[in-house]
């Protein structure tokens, strides 16, 4: 093991120690071998040395693992490999789409088929690893179709938050369900103002707000889901300082599901098509969120939503909002939301130019 400095260091050496930035920050991990944007990203941080290995085995594990994989063994022919993780948890998605959206289309006048939901919920809940709120596009999206894409997300991204809140397993299927079911409302809305285009005038602004009451209607008879899950529907656009609807509840009074639902339900929002509006960027919902968290949400659950939907994107690729393609190199857990992004070999730090933004996520690691 030696110490070697920055101007010194070449692409393809093995660290033998972690690297922290001047604030202590993980940089990269021991072991990692170095690419030569890697060495932009260490000069960036003001990095002055580190720690590689400098033996022959260190050397030739270096040189092995940057090898090209297709070099030392052949592709597997795809009909062995069998239906990707990824394509299985669309497949999932699809399917629980189409259900909600029977039920939703049948909301008033016929039972809701909570088993059947359940059983097509625990089957895309099995593979929600594979669900990221901040990455996850819905593959085939009709815009008209906004209501249940929002639906079926919010139950996702609900059930992580629930979970990452600390809530008892018990809880997280609930949250899921308060997140299905938390615009069912929205069937006894006429579509001519659900999709009106043009703003709403204020008669239509009052029906469009009578969702929340209409859906907790729907669902208050409905045996096989809690109390929790209705009062989501009725509850999941209060306000914690009282500025809310429909009944202006403080934070005490607001159901943890609602508080939950609220913060996922604004997230997909905005960042989903919709007939009369485009999808913002995630990363600038987030940013909106946490401006709405002082007064209007749950501050300690944005604070978790944000910072566990961004926990895992160094090596994402994403464009920037002046069109240019770039991968996050490293995140601050302060300021998750401000990462820096490799561009062309240049490191763009999103803290210091804050006219720049991440407009899309392209693809995740």
């Amino acid at each position: 093991m030696a110490s070697i400095s920055i101007m010194e260091l070449k692409p393809g050496v093995r660290l033998s120690k972690d690297v922290h930035t001047p604030l202590g920050g993980l940089l990269f991990h021991k072991g990692k071998v170095l690419l030569p944007r890697d060495l932009d990203i260490l000069t960036a941080f003001m990095v002055q040395n580190v720690e590689v290995g400098t033996s022959e085995a260190d050397n030739k594990k270096s040189v092995k693992s940057t090898a090209p994989k297709s070099a030392v063994k052949e592709p597997i022919p795809v009909e062995q490999i069998g239906p990707s993780k990824v394509s299985v948890f669309y497949d999932k998605y699809d399917k629980l789409i189409s259900i909600v959206k029977s039920t939703y289309q049948s909301a008033v006048a016929a039972e809701l088929p909570i088993y059947e939901l359940r059983n097509q919920l625990e089957a895309i809940i099995v593979h929600i690893n594979e669900y990221n709120p901040l990455t996850f596009t819905p593959r085939l999206m009709n815009e008209y179709d906004y209501i249940y894409h929002n639906s079926v997300l919010c139950a996702l991204s609900s059930y992580l938050l629930a979970k990452w809140s600390g809530l008892q397993q018990k809880d997280w299927m609930q949250a899921a369900f308060a997140g299905l079911f938390h615009d069912i409302g929205n069937t006894k809305i006429d579509p001519a103002i659900l999709l009106k285009p043009s703003p709403l005038s204020a008669a239509e602004v009052e029906e469009m707000r009578s969702h929340t009451t209409y859906g907790y209607q729907i669902l208050k008879n409905v045996r096989a889901i809690n109390e929790g899950v209705k009062l989501a529907a009725l509850q999941h656009h209060e306000k914690v300082d009282g500025s809310g609807y429909p009944l202006r509840l403080d934070g005490s009074k607001i159901h943890i599901y609602a508080k939950i639902v609220g913060i996922t339900d604004i997230f997909h929002a905005m960042t989903l098509n919709r007939v009369y509006k485009k999808a913002q960027s995630p990363y600038l919902v987030l940013e909106e969120i946490k401006a709405e968290a002082f007064g209007k949400l749950d501050p300690a659950l944005v604070q978790l939503f944000i910072q566990k939907s961004t926990d895992f994107h160094n090596g994402t690729i994403v464009r920037l909002s002046n069109d240019k393609v770039g991968e996050i190199v490293f995140t601050d857990r302060n300021h998750p939301t401000r990462p820096m992004v490799s561009v062309g070999g240049d490191i763009v730090n999103l803290m210091q130019q804050g006219q720049l933004y991440i407009e899309e996520v392209l693809s995740s690691n």
